[in-house]
């Protein structure tokens, strides 16, 4: 390993992940970085079972601050998401140190409420993407994830971001709506936030949409962009509503204007959006 090589810590803060998929990852970096100037280290932690997570409560708490206050590691990688981070995430930030607050951060799904927690606590480097475990799937998502997390790079940005533009956030649709009204909703005045989705069905996302736009907070918003909406759960009988007519439709009853697709979502072509 290069002595001046970029050192990035893989953490779980939710689900538990395969150790097998870990050297899937591992291997993926070393094939890609073959002088080393990238070096990918999982947190232990990332292995332990508690039931449906990475172990409990405070051992992903505790693994997370292992990383994030560690001077050796230059970056943060989320290794996956599924379900667990609201119950660590207000334990972890008032431990955060200095060193912390100088590195990138990057995830998306349920790692979107330790986001949203942080960029609430001025972090200045959280950013909705593709996390760890999507490097074995898809190159390209993984070689611009890389791109980010090292040099601050915006080969895999989301499009609609150009300098001077407004402030942009991105989140799983069902991860900002549980976050509205908690401690941990971060102020989203005059931003753009772009939303995706996953293996709902259409009445529960035009009722997120409903309980989302009918906020004080989110009537402050500059705009929503719609993301990708997969493997939609089937209902009987059909909902009648595409997802974006769904979204337009919220959008036009709250007067928050509707600006359009945003390229993120649960898939191969899920684009960066740093926060802010």
């Amino acid at each position: 390993m290069m002595a001046n090589s970029f050192k990035i810590g893989v953490v779980c803060v939710s689900s538990r992940f395969d150790p097998a998929r870990a050297e899937a990852v591992k291997a993926w970096v070393a094939e890609h970085h073959p002088d080393g100037d990238v070096a990918i280290t999982f947190h232990p932690a990332c292995f332990m079972k508690h039931g449906h997570f990475a172990g409990d409560d405070r051992a992903r708490a505790e693994s997370f601050l292992d990383y994030a206050n560690d001077p050796r590691f230059d970056a943060v990688w989320f290794a996956r998401g599924g379900y667990g981070s609201c119950r660590m995430v207000e334990a972890v930030l008032p431990h955060l140190n200095d060193v912390a607050r100088k590195k990138r951060y990057l995830g998306y799904s349920d790692v979107g409420t330790l986001l949203a927690g942080m960029y609430k606590a001025g972090f200045e480097h959280v950013a909705h993407g593709p996390m760890a475990s999507d490097s074995v799937r898809h190159d390209e998502t993984a070689k611009g994830a890389l791109d980010w997390l090292v040099n601050g790079g915006k080969s895999w940005l989301e499009p609609s971001l150009v300098p001077g533009g407004k402030k942009a956030v991105a989140f799983n649709l069902t991860i900002i709506d549980q976050l509205l009204g908690t401690a941990l909703e971060p102020d989203l005045t005059d931003h753009v936030l772009m939303i995706e989705e996953v293996g709902e069905a259409l009445y529960r996302i035009d009722r997120m949409m409903f309980h989302l736009t009918g906020q004080a907070s989110m009537k402050k918003l500059a705009g929503i962009r719609l993301g990708r909406v997969s493997d939609i759960t089937y209902n009987e009988p059909d909902f009648g509503l595409t997802p974006e007519e769904i979204v337009r439709y919220w959008c036009a009853r709250s007067g928050i204007p509707y600006l359009g697709a945003a390229d993120i979502g649960h898939d191969g072509g899920n684009k960066i959006v740093p926060f802010g």
